[in-house]
């Protein structure tokens, strides 16, 4: 079984996205009565028209997660277009340190995945919360960011954003670092199709989508949440071994330690099963360090 806690626009596309790939049944839970129970029934109706045969079910209490092997959080207070992901930190921190001692104690054996902003610190949160191993808890973002980043490269090139291949480090926030010394088109490296000044374009554009979605829709986005969540709990549920840039606790890689931040690393049956160390230059370094600095300054005014 898989449990999603937290059934609002997010959660929901989550639901949505799993149920398509038939990798398990679900279990909404939330904390608004009746809310996770209709979205349910309404998905439930959903398969049933789809013809898919996965049971889905709600629940206002944590005790109904028990028996998961994979809890997904996106439970939370989303941000306004003129917030950053960390002016959330106070008001997310109270939420996900109750999540994670619903999960501990009803889903010991559950691997994590952390959707709730601020991202990186509340995956460490969870991570220090639970107490579980640092290769169960981890967070989602890495396949939203450079799937934006892919998707502008891909509009300004005339090409399938599928042809392009990149990866991403650091904090899922303004000091995120894009790799355009990673990032290939069909195998032939971008720099070598771009200008550098249409590249950091493209780079502070992909910074600033969250919140150029935001002030569109006037709510945080969650189709692309949806899909790139349900691809982390397939490579999981199928041990695919795929290479994916998720928030995870570092212990010494790439010189950093008690902290989580954005990496590559090869997702499977155990969740980050290793991570990848890129051989970064001095200046994707310094930026990496600064990112990580960030992350680790919100950190610190965590309350435990």
């Amino acid at each position: 079984m898989i449990t999603i806690v937290g059934t609002g626009r997010v959660g929901v596309a989550i639901a949505i996205h799993l149920a398509i790939k038939e990798l398990d049944d679900l279990m909404l839970i939330d904390i608004i009565e009746g809310l996770p129970q209709g979205e349910a029934l309404d998905l439930t109706h959903m398969c049933a028209t789809l013809g898919i045969d996965i049971d889905i079910s709600g629940s206002n209490d944590y005790k109904d997660m028990s028996g998961s092997e994979l809890v997904i959080v996106p439970a939370g207070f989303i941000r306004t277009a003129d917030m950053s992901r960390l002016d959330l930190l106070h008001k997310n921190s109270e939420v996900i340190k109750t999540v994670s001692k619903g999960i501990k104690e009803y889903a010991p054996n559950s691997k994590v995945i952390m959707v709730t902003n601020p991202l990186d610190v509340m995956t460490y949160l969870a991570y220090k919360v639970t107490g579980f191993e640092r290769n169960r808890v981890f967070g989602f973002s890495g396949l939203l960011d450079t799937a934006r980043y892919r998707s502008l490269i891909a509009k300004e090139l005339g090409v399938a954003a599928s042809s392009i291949h990149t990866t991403i480090i650091g904090e899922h926030g303004d000091t995120m670092v894009l790799l355009p010394r990673f990032t290939t088109v069909g195998g032939v490296p971008l720099e070598s199709l771009m200008s550098k000044e249409k590249i950091q374009q493209i780079i502070e554009r992909t910074k600033k989508m969250g919140a150029e979605i935001i002030k569109l829709k006037k709510w945080s986005a969650s189709h692309a949440v949806g899909a790139g969540v349900a691809t982390m709990a397939e490579a999981i549920v199928k041990d695919t071994k795929s290479v994916i840039p998720v928030s995870t606790y570092l212990q010494g890689e790439y010189g950093v330690s008690d902290v989580c931040a954005v990496v590559p690393t090869i997702i499977g049956k155990n969740g980050v099963e290793k991570i990848l160390e890129l051989p970064l230059n001095d200046e994707e370094r310094a930026a990496f360090l600064n990112s990580v600095e960030t992350i680790k300054s919100a950190i610190s005014q965590l309350k435990f």
